[in-house]
């Protein structure tokens, strides 16, 4: 799909509106997404938080939504139906760009709101306006701004955080086998997930380190995150037998 980003303003973009939606025609349709940690509370109360390695062998958090590829099983006709959607499908067609300037620091990067125009949910008579009729942000636009801050934000806190699980050797591998029935079997392999032994283990001055920077909370929910596989097994089950008639 191309795009077209624009930076977002009230003049160019006044009757923008955004269709909120959730389909497999808007990008839903996807077994993992990436999560980041200022929403680890809401997701780990929904879907597991496993960890995966990029292109670049660095380490990113991703919900689980599925067992196979394309697989959201949280998505219906009526739409996403969890507690929590996480904050990466909830963006839209809007995301951080950034404009340089010149101030009494010298060169500054500052964040801004861009818009991809060719995004499918982008329509001048469905959705909720972007902008007020006077010009002013609309509530919908400043709650996509805290959906951005979370992105933007969580990618700095992300990396301290995995490099933290790393240099207390706290990251192993998952694979899980799943029985659904006696002729379904799946297994989920290429994450990894913190080890709740070693956690154990630590002593007094690494947990006071990792709670000190904000980490140790971050780690006991990407834990408990892992309870959450079970519900996917039910909603796997249950897809399979309305499937099956």
């Amino acid at each position: 799909m191309m795009s077209k980003i624009a930076l977002l303003n009230n003049v160019d973009h006044q009757n923008l509106r955004v269709v909120t939606t959730h389909g497999p025609e808007f990008g839903d349709d996807v077994n993992r997404v990436l999560v980041f940690p200022a929403e680890y509370a809401d997701v780990q109360r929904e879907y597991p938080i496993l960890l995966v390695k990029d292109s670049n062998d660095a380490y990113q958090t991703v919900a689980l939504l599925g067992f196979e590829n394309g697989e959201n099983l949280f998505l219906s006709p009526q739409g996403w139906q969890a507690r929590y959607i996480p904050a990466i499908q909830q963006r839209g067609p809007f995301s951080i760009g950034f404009q340089s300037h010149t101030g009494d620091d010298g060169d500054v990067r500052e964040p801004m709101i861009h818009i991809d125009l060719d995004h499918p949910r982008v329509s001048e008579t469905e959705g909720h306006p972007v902008f007020l009729p006077q010009g002013g942000n609309s509530p919908y636009l400043e709650y996509v701004s805290g959906v951005l801050r979370i992105l933007h934000e969580g990618l700095e806190f992300s990396q301290k955080l995995f490099a933290a699980l790393e240099k207390f050797d706290l990251i192993e591998p998952l694979k899980l086998e799943i029985q659904l029935s006696e002729e379904n079997k799946i297994g989920v392999s290429g994450y990894s997930t913190v080890s709740e032994e070693k956690l154990r283990q630590l002593d007094g001055d690494a947990l006071a380190e990792l709670s000190a920077e904000g980490y140790l909370g971050a780690t006991y929910m990407l834990i408990a995150s892992l309870g959450n596989v079970r519900r996917l097994i039910d909603l796997k089950t249950l897809r399979l037998q309305q499937a099956a008639g």
